[in-house]
């Protein structure tokens, strides 16, 4: 068997942002349990208060209408009766224990470690982001002076301009040439 009984690629992607949260719906885990979203959700009403509030929650109306948007889910016959739920990093956890099989263990391991996986990815995103933010700090106040250095060399190799010749008819004449006969 491998070393992963469901790939963390498979997993990352089940993973949602909802109410400031990743979390990964009802339906989707289901599959990953090898049990039924109906069976999944009976066990946790079965146990419910071990599933407090921030780390299982019934989602809206409003955000199941954005799902069902966003999945193609058709809205027509069949279908979900209740409200899916949502379950955080530690509501996942707590549902290996209350999914008594040897597969829950395995599948809660492999999605403890994507959401590992996701908390590094996302920490080295935010370190990369600060250091570039860092770096176009420090290139922006070299940009000004790169720019009166630039501008400098132009005015050095632009060539002086000529005077213009002026337009028009002009006399140079400073005396008169023609003489008057005395007689």
């Amino acid at each position: 068997m491998s070393k992963a009984i469901v790939p963390i690629q498979q997993i990352a992607k089940s993973i949602h942002l909802l109410r400031g949260q990743r979390v990964i719906l009802d339906f989707e885990l289901a599959p990953l349990y090898s049990v039924t979203t109906g069976n999944l959700n009976k066990a946790v009403n079965r146990n419910r208060e071990r599933f407090p509030t921030d780390f299982m929650f019934q989602l809206t109306p409003a955000e199941t209408d954005h799902l069902i948007f966003q999945f193609g889910r058709s809205k027509r016959r069949g279908g979900r009766r209740h409200l899916p739920y949502a379950f955080s990093e530690e509501g996942v956890a707590m549902l290996s224990s209350v999914l008594k099989s040897e597969r829950a263990v395995r599948v809660n391991i492999a999605i403890m470690r994507a959401f590992v996986k996701l908390r590094e990815t996302l920490e080295t995103n935010r370190e990369l982001a600060r250091k570039f933010a860092e770096l176009e700090r420090r290139v922006g106040k070299h940009d000004e002076k790169i720019d009166a250095i630039l501008e400098a060399i132009r005015q050095l190799m632009a060539t002086p301009e000529k005077p213009r010749r002026e337009i028009g008819f002009h006399v140079r004449e400073t005396a008169p040439r023609y003489r008057t006969r005395k007689s």
